[in-house]
């Protein structure tokens, strides 16, 4: 079994979120148990695994969405309570408030955090021009797209500037142009802003394109298959996805994949 520390992402980087003898159970059986690991900050890791491992279970176990059964998370030392942190949900219709403007919706975790109006709308607009959102935000999110409405989700969870992002299959549902755009707009956020980003993927391209390290999991009772360092230089483009050193590393984490899968 590897022995997952700091090291394996990177030699002396300081964890943003340490993870210490995770425990879940689903209908009785184990989903993780005992399960360590360090994620460093400031880095994008995706995670990738077999079906039913648990990969947004353990997004929603970090991120307090879901109680655990046993273990310890901290973000550099403190708990969920006390870290700001932003969540893009797969299912952004229902991750919306359908009576609110789509701008209003960018705008609640602000105003719940008490920021001022003036403040608000500095953050607000600052969003807007750096992802150039041209359509209406004054409508409310069923009036918008698919993209338009996951936007809006990306939007929000940015807004407060989190120190940790958490990204549950954010393109899943969304056509391959809009995939391609906001794609890119994350890739350039997460340049900008050094936020620490876990992203859960169900495309192998994807998760490798997007992270500094993609963390491969176990069948359940998951485990760390292994972390894969990806060397790509940013900002990634089109000419990426056919660098050898991707394909090498794509090729790569596919086999782990597989691998498990097989057992």
């Amino acid at each position: 079994m590897l022995t997952v520390t700091r090291q394996n992402f990177e030699a002396g980087k300081r964890p943003a979120i340490t993870i210490r003898g995770l425990r879940k159970t689903f209908g009785g059986l184990p989903l993780y148990n005992g399960f360590d690991l360090d994620i460093p900050k400031g880095r994008f890791i995706s995670v990738f695994g077999p079906n039913g491992c648990g990969k947004s279970t353990l997004i929603n176990l970090i991120s307090g969405l879901i109680p655990t059964d046993g273990g310890e998370i901290l973000f550099d030392g403190r708990g969920v309570a006390d870290v700001t942190i932003g969540y893009v949900f797969q299912n952004y219709r229902d991750a919306l408030f359908p009576w609110m403007s789509a701008r209003d919706n960018i705008d609640y975790p602000l105003k719940v955090r008490g920021w001022d109006v003036a403040r608000r709308q500095r953050r607000v607009d600052e969003l807007i021009a750096q992802f150039e959102v041209g359509f209406d935000l004054k409508r409310r999110p069923f009036e918008l797209s698919g993209g338009q409405q996951q936007l809006v989700s990306i939007l929000r969870a940015l807004a407060p500037e989190p120190e940790v992002m958490f990204l549950d299959e954010p393109f899943s549902a969304l056509d391959y142009e809009m995939t391609l755009f906001i794609r890119e707009k994350l890739q350039t956020v997460f340049q900008q802003t050094g936020v620490t980003m876990l992203l859960v993927s169900h495309d192998l391209e994807e998760a490798v394109y997007l992270a500094d390290h993609v963390l491969l999991l176990t069948k359940r009772p998951t485990q760390v298959a292994d972390i894969i360092d990806v060397a790509a230089p940013r900002p990634r483009n089109d000419a990426t996805l056919s660098a050898p050193d991707f394909v090498a590393t794509k090729a790569r984490s596919l086999a782990i994949f597989q691998r498990e899968v097989r057992r």
